[in-house]
């Protein structure tokens, strides 16, 4: 029998452009660890620069609103107006802080019920064409925020619509990448390696919060638009570089052209590398919330995200307005200071995806960290005023148990239930499973920065006090699973034992 011929155009169409030029170049193939590194490079910058931008407008907060009730029995009204400005209208007002509140839960809102639209549609269409719509639309209201500030735009209902509409574009993001990494690497250290790509949200805060900061002094407009300019960048980049999977690239794990039977030469009868269209359909919103696990971790995902959102739209705010060893910091210093927070969390994901590759132990590990939040946020709360160095300290380790849970559910755990072995090997679930996850964190993701806002008018320590009931009231939902995963390691552990002793040698007297 004569040997099977792989086309050469199979998979050309699918391919993007800057593959087809980097192979056109190199005049062969790329092969299959090229395909994951530029996944993993091109995934990172895309969700970096989604969370640059989303930064952007915590760092702004003290110049629009720098105005607060807890500075004014400390610090007279001359010396903060120097120190952070008059504000911009109408978020200099008396209610200007709840304003700023409202923003991010228009943002959040859309962002959260965007969500699970933005997982439906991306398990039936190009992921790559997806994300660069996704990118473009969130560069464009990005910039049109700042454009406010040269326009002299004082209307808020134009803030909050441009913020909605962002959260709209923002919300194709994440179910998109996770869909696209989770087809590309297999369970087994998928923890590990999806903990340190994670390190793309606190990379994208931190860079988002520096660029914001520095261009403060030319105009806060510019502390939007920069951000803006950059996202809209990385979509072109990720538009012409990212294979959404291995199939559509042409690849295998095993060589750089896809097998198409088990044995060359002989008769296809089991394919190994399906056709996606004909084998496999996309499941069902419904169907997805079925999956064993999903729930739980969704709703844990809810008060986390309540948790790591409130630091990440108030912490700069909250800094700039508390006396750190007898001085308040300029909202340029503030928001430099906490980025900090978000050193930490790198830590955190790394740490928290490691430990649960070794353990095998996804909800010990994550209900574990939550649990670990609660004194670390009362330790920062009380004891961060005294010194820098103490606040810097406190503020790392708040960092890693914070975001450590947060940075793991997104991620490992979305793909791990994304691929169930209930749903028999179909793909086309992750971006689904992924949006109802993150998209129900996404709404205490909303919740806890509006009630910050409000809340923050009477008493900072009810702030923290709310921060560390949602910590404890995380980890309670995983409850059911942590029980189960100590169950499984103990008969494990028996098993292993009971083998041990079967296997041990006779000796005979």
């Amino acid at each position: 029998m004569g040997s099977i011929s792989y086309p050469e155009t199979t998979h050309t169409n699918t391919k993007p452009p800057g593959i087809r030029f980097l192979e056109c170049i190199k005049k062969s193939s790329l092969s299959f660890k090229t395909h994951q590194a530029i996944v993993l490079i091109i995934t990172f910058l895309a969700y970096a620069s989604y969370h640059a931008t989303r930064k952007t407008t915590s760092i702004i907060k003290s110049s629009l609103d720098p105005q607060s009730p807890d500075n004014s029995s400390l610090l007279s009204s001359k010396t903060l107006s120097w120190l952070l400005g008059t504000g911009w209208a109408p978020f200099n007002g008396s209610n200007g802080t709840a304003l700023l509140g409202d923003l991010d839960l228009a943002f959040l809102f859309v962002y959260s019920v965007g969500m699970f639209f933005s997982g439906h549609i991306g398990d039936r269409m190009n992921l790559r064409i997806f994300l660069t719509i996704g990118m473009m639309g969130t560069g464009l209201f990005t910039s049109l925020f700042g454009v406010g500030y040269w326009a002299n735009i004082h209307l808020f209902y134009y803030y909050l619509i441009v913020q909605m509409l962002a959260g709209l574009f923002q919300s194709t993001g994440w179910p998109s990448v996770v869909a696209v990494i989770g087809k590309w690497f297999e369970k087994g250290n998928r923890g590990l390696v999806m903990g340190v790509w994670n390190a793309h949200t606190s990379v994208g805060n931190i860079s988002g919060s520096l660029i914001a900061s520095y261009y403060l002094k030319y105009g806060w407009g510019w502390s939007m638009v920069v951000p803006g300019l950059v996202i809209i960048f990385v979509g072109l980049l990720l538009f012409m570089f990212l294979p959404v999977d291995p199939e559509s690239a042409g690849v295998s794990k095993d060589g750089d052209k896809p097998v198409l039977s088990e044995k060359i030469g002989a008769e296809v009868t089991k394919p190994l590398l399906r056709i996606k269209d004909e084998k496999e359909s996309p499941v069902g919103f419904i169907e997805a919330w079925k999956i064993p696990g999903v729930a739980p971790f969704a709703f844990c995902l809810f008060f986390a995200k309540l948790v790591a959102y409130t630091f990440l739209y108030w912490l700069p705010f909250y800094i700039s307005h508390t006396v750190i060893d007898g001085e308040y910091l300029s909202d340029v210093a503030a928001g430099n200071l906490s980025t900090l927070f978000d050193v930490g969390g790198v830590v955190g994901g790394i740490l928290a995806g490691h430990i649960s590759d070794r353990l095998n132990a996804r909800a010990i590990t994550a209900a574990s960290f939550m649990y670990c939040a609660i004194p670390a946020l009362y330790v920062y709360r009380n004891y961060g005023h005294i010194s820098m160095t103490i606040n810097i300290m406190l503020m790392l380790v708040t960092g890693v148990f914070v975001n450590g849970p947060y940075a793991l559910i997104t991620t490992a755990v979305s793909a791990d239930l994304g691929t169930h072995r209930s749903l028999k090997g179909n793909s086309r679930a992750l971006a689904t499973v992924t949006a109802i996850i993150d998209g129900t964190g996404s709404i205490g993701a909303a919740i806890g920065p509006l009630l910050t806002g409000y809340i923050s008018t009477q008493s900072w320590s009810a702030v923290f006090t709310m921060l560390m009931a949602s910590a404890f009231v995380a980890g309670l939902f995983l409850t059911r699973l942590v029980v189960a995963e100590i169950r499984a390691k103990w008969q494990e552990s028996r098993r292993g034992l009971t083998t041990g002793v079967r296997r041990s040698p006779v000796v005979n007297v």
